[in-house]
């Protein structure tokens, strides 16, 4: 029981979690969570999760906690995240959330959601519902899903249909034997035109000048008429296919019907989804799914947008006039193939879905600092390790950008400019990431840059780079080719691809193991972004994140990946030259 501002009592029944969602949509306590410890003494934030790079507060901590309790001991659905080696099905690892709010009591609680759909359906006990059901029966999507189906129905037989069959393999079959025939026909003609060459070669020599000439009005008419017989058999084909193909054309006509339909109907269904798919900010202002999207590049949402956690949670606290205080979202359950996932690790918000929709939800409230828009390399000097006349190398610190990023310009580009204001030509010859340390070439010139780089493309640049992971790797060396593309839905993580991924491999081998961690030496032979911390960290890979890792690891107090030797031919010299400069960790 509590006393509000006006004075008056207010009654809180103690509802299990596993009763959330049970409850009447008219309840104000529907799905929201009170926590099984006491949280009056924590401090709250003063401002809301920043949810694209945030520690997740303690509150949070709390509140992931008991759903990683909940995850761990419920019976109410059945879903193989692939942790019970003996359990069967389709494993299928999720993101969740938890988002903790404040009851207009005061009371403090937390809301929990799942990104998706979880054990095959949209609703559960203990979770938010989605923002919108599209597996409601009797709604619009389900409507146009089963008229979409009923065409794709009619597609299928119309496309087996036994008459259509046997037309189409008639008419490949007349179509090899025209083929055939003709270009039989064609190569007698050759034949026939070398004999005809031949004989009137004889003529000319052993014939008198009306012989002869009786000679070529035969061979004119012989090669007339292997010319109209060729004419004649291709008439004769075409009419027969022309028949045959105006049999099929009704069929084909029909096909196309059923497609068109689909398609049509396919996109109407889509564009009444967005239009329908509406989201609610702080201020009680709505937002459709398609107005959110219609200034992005492709002016359509991707797969999947609003269906992840974080707007869930959201939109579910605007709805019932709860007040946000933190968000956290972790990983549960085992990795996807294509990309790093760790099991119960915490993680942003995607911006490819969810960005553009934050943006809308989050509108007037106050948000912790975007450490994306802070200088990461103020006060951070940029130590020369060598130079000459034609070039520069130097030692770039962790969280260091190598050229201009696209809210800070600080980088080695522009300190390099400034330091050598004579150079001319592009100056960075190669990158590192901005988390990575260590040694970048700098060219003086256009010339010295074109040679230096047509060496890093020739891989003849020897390039050895240290790191320290977070548990002992198995094995002392060996080779890692996995393909890596850009994940689109969430830039810059990189994703393992077979299909469109770009050849990536990287030879290793353990310097030393310490304290259940490795240290380890990577030799990269290409040079994707982010590879040897995908190589590092993906379970096809090491399995066995570098130590700070933000994206496919932990963070930590920096990333534990310094480029640490560089060997290549002196561009004017030809000497070669090998530069080393040991990690500082």
């Amino acid at each position: 029981m509590y006393l509000n501002e006006k004075g008056k009592y207010i009654l809180f029944i103690q509802i299990p979690p596993y009763l959330c969602n049970m409850l009447a949509p008219d309840s104000s306590i529907s799905c929201f969570l009170r926590f099984h410890q006491d949280v009056n003494g924590i401090t709250l934030p003063e401002k809301f999760t920043f949810p694209f790079y945030y520690e997740p507060h303690e509150l949070s901590k709390i509140a992931a906690q008991e759903l990683q309790d909940y995850l761990e001991n419920h019976q109410q659905w059945e879903h193989n995240f692939g942790l019970d080696e003996t359990q069967d099905g389709l494993v299928i690892g999720k993101m969740f959330g938890v988002l903790v709010v404040q009851h207009p009591s005061g009371e403090l609680g937390y809301l929990a959601a799942f990104s998706g759909k979880l054990a095959n359906s949209n609703h559960h006990p203990y979770f938010v519902p989605p923002v919108f059901d599209i597996l409601t029966e009797d709604g619009f999507f389900r409507k146009g899903e089963l008229e979409v189906n009923a065409l794709n129905d009619a597609l299928e037989k119309a496309l087996v249909d036994p008459n259509y069959l046997a037309l189409k393999e008639a008419l490949k079959a007349l179509e090899i034997e025209a083929q055939t025939h003709i270009t039989t026909q064609k190569e007698q003609i050759k034949v026939l035109k070398s004999q005809r060459d031949e004989r009137r070669k004889v003529g000319e020599s052993s014939l008198d000048e009306n012989a002869f000439q009786a000679l070529l009005a035969t061979l004119a008419q012989e090669s007339v008429k292997e010319k109209f017989l060729l004419k004649d058999m291709t008439k004769h084909f075409e009419y027969r296919l022309a028949e045959l193909r105006e049999q099929i054309r009704p069929f084909e006509v029909t096909i196309e019907e059923y497609k068109e339909a689909r398609k049509t109907k396919s996109a109407a269904i889509q564009q009444q989804l967005f239009d329908h798919y509406y989201f609610l900010n702080q201020a009680g202002k709505q937002k459709s799914l398609g107005a959110i999207f219609a200034n992005m590049p492709d002016a359509k949402p991707p797969a999947g947008a609003g269906e992840c956690a974080a707007p869930k949670l959201l939109h579910y606290a605007f709805i019932h006039q709860l007040k946000p205080i933190a968000l956290a979202e972790f990983w549960w359950g085992q990795s996807p193939k294509s990309e790093v996932r760790v099991h119960q690790q915490y993680y942003p918000a995607c911006r490819g879905k969810c960005e553009p929709i934050l943006a809308h939800m989050l509108e007037g409230m106050a948000l912790d600092p975007n450490p994306m828009l802070v200088n990461p390399a103020e006060g951070k000097s940029l130590p020369v390790v060598f130079e000459d006349d034609y070039l520069m190398v130097v030692n770039k610190p962790a969280e260091f950008l190598s050229v201009p990023g696209k809210n800070i310009s600080d980088s080695v580009y522009e300190r390099v400019k400034l330091m050598l204001p004579e150079a001319t030509g592009p100056l960075i010859v190669h990158r590192l990431d901005m988390s990575t340390s260590g040694l970048l070439v700098i060219a003086k010139n256009k010339d010295v840059h074109e040679h230096l780089q047509r060496q890093f493309i020739k891989r003849t640049v020897n390039k050895r780079y240290v790191a320290l992971l977070e548990n002992e790797v198995i094995g002392d060396k060996g080779q890692i080719d996995l393909p890596l593309r850009v994940d689109l839905d969430d830039r810059p993580r990189q994703l393992v691809c077979n299909e469109h991924g770009k050849h990536a491999v990287t030879k290793w081998e353990v310097a030393n193991r310490e304290n259940g961690k490795t240290r380890i030496y990577f030799y990269p032979i290409t040079g994707r972004t982010h590879q040897l911390r995908v190589h590092a960290a993906h379970p096809l890979g090491l399995s066995n994140p570098i130590i700070g890792d933000d994206l496919y690891g932990t963070k930590a107090d920096r990333l534990h990946l310094h480029a640490e030797t560089l060997e290549f031919s002196h561009p004017i010299s030809r000497e070669r030259l090998t530069i080393r400069v040991e990690a500082p960790f």
